[in-house]
């Protein structure tokens, strides 16, 4: 019977009378795969996955947390005409405060490995059309209320912020606004430019099916082209391969291969290489852009995150398990969207009517009570209603080709 099933015959041997099949044959090259002889480890990280990552919410939070303080009292920008936030240095009024407060924009390549573990996790084993209804319900209803909600402030507090003009608003409503050569309503979204990217080039690998290997070489095509496009000077190369972003969102998805596979040589050497041009990028940055704190604080701040996203790759944070952190993490993001102009321009208006450091904490509290009611009134109820109808529009779509 089995060599009717199987297609071969099965040597056997006598014992005792009996009839036993004969040990198999060993031939050199054809050996089983180290893995087939360690079923326990993989057996521990398969029960892994799946499990919700209780510590990666936290640390979302956190991130955010850090660059709306960065903002509000890590940062000097007295030089700049209309952006006079405290009316005089940050430093001069709380420098304990700045001097921790002016690393906190690392928060946003925190949100980039995050958002790469975390987008890799969440599409595996999911088609297009699904990777892309779970971004647009993500992304979008908490950011058309920002985009709404900022605006308002802008008209009822001016002088802080330039306001844009309507044409410009609605066409931030799209997120495609950094496309289009227009500025944004506030200007954190320029990390959604980055995000939006990454989603593109990554649903490349969705459609044919996530596996180990395919992520493999999309990490190591992608950072070749991150590293080549700066010195080709070939514009399209630049805005495809995000040389800024791309080696974050590199070191997540190696993280998450970590999780679900488990580690080996070849992701630690990705992750290495993340760490070594993400290094190079901090330092970029403050030359370019912050100004106001060191590289050596920078890089350590980025190492230490690191680390923890290794210990939550492999395991050492499941028994975190929270509820709270589930709140934490659905925060995250109206907090991020709406802080910034709308935050600044009301500490503008009252950096005289209370302590400094008091008035950064209340501000931060108001807003992330907002986040909670846009977290519960607007996300959950307007993306349950665009999920709907995306699917059935989708039905439809796929209905048609086959009435067609």
């Amino acid at each position: 019977m089995h060599g009717a099933d199987s297609g071969t015959s099965i040597p056997r041997r006598v014992v005792g009378g009996l009839q036993q099949p004969l040990p198999p044959l060993v031939v050199p090259g054809r050996q089983r795969p180290p893995q087939a002889a360690r079923p326990g480890r993989h057996a521990v990280v398969r029960e892994r996955v799946g499990r919700r990552l209780y510590a990666i919410d936290g640390i979302r939070l956190l991130a955010a947390l850090m660059v709306a303080v960065h903002h509000y009292a890590g940062t000097n920008r007295v030089d700049r005409p209309g952006n006079a936030i405290w009316d005089r240095p940050v430093s001069d009024i709380m420098p304990t405060v700045f001097r921790f407060a002016s690393y906190g924009w690392i928060g946003v390549e925190i949100f980039f490995v995050i958002s790469g573990f975390v987008i890799c996790m969440s599409c595996w084993g999911r088609t297009p059309r699904q990777f892309f209804v779970s971004r647009v319900i993500r992304l979008y209803p908490a950011y058309w209320f920002a985009v709404l909600f900022t605006t308002g402030v802008l008209v009822a507090v001016p002088g802080v912020w330039e306001r844009l003009r309507l044409r410009e608003v609605l066409l931030n409503l799209t997120m495609l606004q950094s496309g289009s050569g227009v500025a944004n309503v506030d200007g954190v979204y320029w990390t959604l430019w980055s995000e939006l990217r990454f989603y593109l080039l990554f649903l490349v690998v969705v459609a044919t099916g996530l596996t180990y290997r395919k992520v493999v070489v999309f990490c190591c095509v992608w950072g070749a082209a991150a590293m080549l496009a700066p010195v080709a000077r070939f514009p399209l190369l630049e805005l495809v391969a995000n040389p800024d972003g791309a080696w974050y969102f590199i070191a997540g998805l190696a993280l998450y291969l970590m999780h679900r596979f488990g580690q080996d040589l070849l992701l630690w050497g990705i992750l290495a290489m993340a760490w070594l041009m993400g290094q190079r990028e901090l330092g970029q940055r403050i030359d370019e852009v912050e100004h106001v704190s060191g590289w050596r604080g920078s890089v350590l701040i980025f190492t230490v995150f690191l680390l923890a996203m290794v210990a939550i790759a492999l395991g050492a944070t499941d028994r975190i398990r929270w509820k709270w952190l589930v709140t934490a993490g659905a925060l995250t993001y109206p907090l991020y969207l709406t802080h910034y102009a709308a935050g600044t321009a009301m500490i503008n208006r009252l950096h005289d009517t209370m302590d400094a450091r008091l008035l950064v904490v209340v501000v931060l509290a108001g807003f992330m009570g907002l986040s909670w009611l846009v977290h519960r009134f607007v996300e959950r109820p307007v993306a349950g209603m665009v999920k709907r109808g995306l699917e059935t529009s989708f039905a439809r779509v796929r209905n048609a080709g086959v009435a067609g």
